[in-house]
């Protein structure tokens, strides 16, 4: 026997009451409903440390899950900094809404006491990517855009790449901003938006900026063909630069996550065959499938974001491998590439 219609309007409006005050400490927002990112606590862009090239002296912090850390993740990976910097894995912990270590680290059990030890805010989150001297005892830098900046200045050995050579550079600064907001944040303001208004803005943003990637890389494919010595890469570098390593963490979790949690579904990304094969080629980078958890990537999003998933299950999905091992099926009656 169905509830009482009086009964499910009563219940309808409690949880839209409860989802508001939970997605205000999950996702802030403006006041159209707008997801806003909230300020990190150690923003600024540091010198590169006097002893950057000391085995062990400084530790870059991430988690498995964020894609925020899997950028500094991957530069440091791609970059061979892993002689100079240690890397250090955190754990979710939903049921405090926090970051724990696995094993206390500089006396501290979670990463909310290392930041308030290192004078952080008290109002601001504990969050990854961190970058902590063991010197000076002091987190460095934890805003990711700038964590990467430092990480390509790092020393490192003579091959490895530079990813934000000069010539490339206002390339590079016009698509990591674009990036950035229409993609990187552009899929949390799809999953965190308050109203049908400041989804639908966010979700048009999201699939305009990936068809101006998508063109982007066929003008680049295009001049390779003509004899160009471009690298196949977004800016038409030889290699990647930092515009590419912003893309790849919010691209390789699309289909696992942010389709089906945060309503990233328009297009499947299978219709931007340039885009897949960029994925493809950037996972098959050295370094960068070590970087890479799908499992946790899916049991962090489902398990842990409350008001966006309640039953806290994590639904069945496709597997990693035929997302980046095999070509894009061909749309129906589309020509073979």
């Amino acid at each position: 026997m169905a509830p009482p219609a009086a009964l499910v309007r009563s219940a309808r409006q409690f949880w839209q009451c409860q989802w508001r005050l939970l997605m205000g400490g999950l996702g802030p927002a403006d006041g159209q409903g707008r997801y806003r990112r909230p300020a990190g606590a150690f923003t600024a862009l540091p010198p590169v440390p006097e002893d950057a090239a000391e085995a062990g002296s400084h530790v870059l912090i991430v988690g498995r899950s964020c894609p925020w850390a899997h950028r500094a993740w991957i530069t440091w990976s791609l970059r061979g900094l892993a002689p100079m910097v240690d890397t250090v894995v955190v754990v979710p912990d939903p049921d405090a809404g926090r970051w724990r270590f696995s094993e206390p680290f500089e006396g501290c059990a979670t990463l909310r006491e290392l930041y308030r030890r290192c004078g952080a805010d008290p109002r601001a989150r504990a969050t990854v990517p961190a970058l902590y001297s063991r010197r000076t005892g002091t987190i460095l830098v934890n805003e990711s855009a700038r964590l990467i900046e430092l990480l390509n200045a790092w020393p490192a050995a003579p091959e490895a790449p530079d990813l934000a050579p000069p010539a490339d550079l206002p390339a590079i600064t016009a698509w990591r901003e674009r990036l950035q907001g229409d993609v990187n944040d552009g899929v949390y303001r799809c999953g965190f938006a308050r109203n049908q208004t400041a989804y639908d803005e966010a979700e048009a943003a999201l699939f305009a900026a990936l068809g101006a990637v998508e063109a982007a890389l066929g003008a680049v494919e295009a001049a390779l063909a003509a004899g160009g010595e471009s690298g196949g890469w977004l800016c038409g570098g030889a290699g990647p630069s930092l515009a590419d390593v912003v893309l790849f963490p919010t691209l390789i979790r699309m289909e696992l996550v942010y389709a089906p949690l945060f309503g990233c579904s328009r297009r499947p990304l299978w219709q931007l065959p340039r885009l897949w094969d960029w994925r493809r080629r950037f996972h098959g980078l050295e370094g960068v499938a070590a970087t890479c958890f799908p499992d946790a990537w899916r049991t962090d999003y489902f398990g842990a974001l409350f008001p966006l998933h309640p039953s806290g299950i994590v639904p069945a999905g496709p597997d990693l491998a035929t997302l980046v091992g095999s070509p894009p099926p061909a749309a129906p009656g589309a020509p073979s590439r």
